[in-house]
């Protein structure tokens, strides 16, 4: 009467096993696949990333902006012109160079004016660089699932009992609904970072025509500060998927499979923890803040 029970029982035991197998790979697939997403969204400039959003952030700042930069470009430099007749005694002790100097003040402020997206872009375009090469070498050094992997998991569930085998199937279905909570939470931030660029750009011709002035050339520069707190926050959330990523790799060489399960949870709420920080960290990085 042994018999037909023991070929249930191994027969329950192969099932669960190949669940659990399933489950991991499909979450190391996850987790890959996710890294390359990432990889790919926050490594575009504003105009890769959605040409449509760009082309109308581009003609709001050309139409709506700009005039109004204008306008205050015209107040600094009015400003500094009183400032000037003012330091040297309502021109008793003024000097022809100062003149030019102020000319000159004046022509690099309308060029940066004038050159404000192609400046703007220039910043993301650097960070674009630098997140491409951190994805050439997060990429390239974490591959998740490898037939290794896999094999050194499979042993382990060998040697395991159908109740144990059941609460490890439940222990890895939780981690799969983990790793989609985290999923969204990625999508979050990097379209939440992209909404922000998109929001800082089409501004910044304000900020940039007080580039010149000493006391109203503080806004200019928080304003460059916080470009590229937002163009390298893309590479900061590279660094925390990869970190993630190597730790989510070291699973196969736990001794306890239900210990790396819940280290994985600790991983995933962690990662979602400091993506969301990400951004105060860049800020915070390139005193922004």
């Amino acid at each position: 009467m042994g018999w037909p029970f023991d070929g249930i029982s191994d027969w329950i035991k192969q099932t669960l096993t190949d669940a659990i197998m399933a489950s991991f790979q499909g979450s190391f697939d996850y987790v890959n696949q996710k890294v390359t997403d990432v990889a790919t969204q926050v490594g575009q400039t504003p105009q890769g990333w959605n040409s449509g959003i760009f082309s109308m952030i581009k003609t709001l700042s050309d139409t709506v902006v700009i005039p109004i930069a204008g306008i205050i470009l015209t107040y600094v430099l009015c400003y500094e012109l009183i400032q000037l007749v003012i330091e040297r005694n309502n021109m008793h002790d003024f000097e022809t160079f100062n003149f030019f100097k102020w000319i000159f003040k004046a022509f690099v402020a309308i060029f940066i004016l004038t050159n404000t997206w192609n400046i703007v872009m220039g910043v993301f375009d650097l960070g674009q660089h630098v997140i491409n090469q951190a994805a050439g070498v997060i990429t390239g050094s974490t591959d998740l699932g490898s037939p290794a992997m896999m094999d050194a998991i499979y042993t382990q569930l060998q040697g395991m009992g159908i109740g144990e085998l059941l609460g490890l199937y439940l222990e890895t279905s939780l981690i799969n609904i983990c790793l989609f909570i985290m999923g969204i939470i990625i999508f979050i931030v990097v379209v939440g970072r992209m909404i922000e660029i998109f929001l800082t750009v089409s501004i910044a011709p304000i900020p940039m025509a007080t580039m010149v002035n000493r006391e109203w050339g503080q806004m200019g520069n928080r304003y460059l500060k916080t470009l590229f707190a937002l163009a390298f926050q893309g590479f900061l959330i590279m660094v925390c998927i990869g970190i993630y990523a190597v730790l989510v790799g070291q699973i196969a060489t736990a001794s306890s499979i239900h210990a790396a399960i819940w280290t994985l949870a600790g991983y995933t709420v962690l990662l979602c923890f400091i993506l969301i920080k990400t951004g105060g960290m860049a800020k915070g990085i390139f005193s922004a803040g």
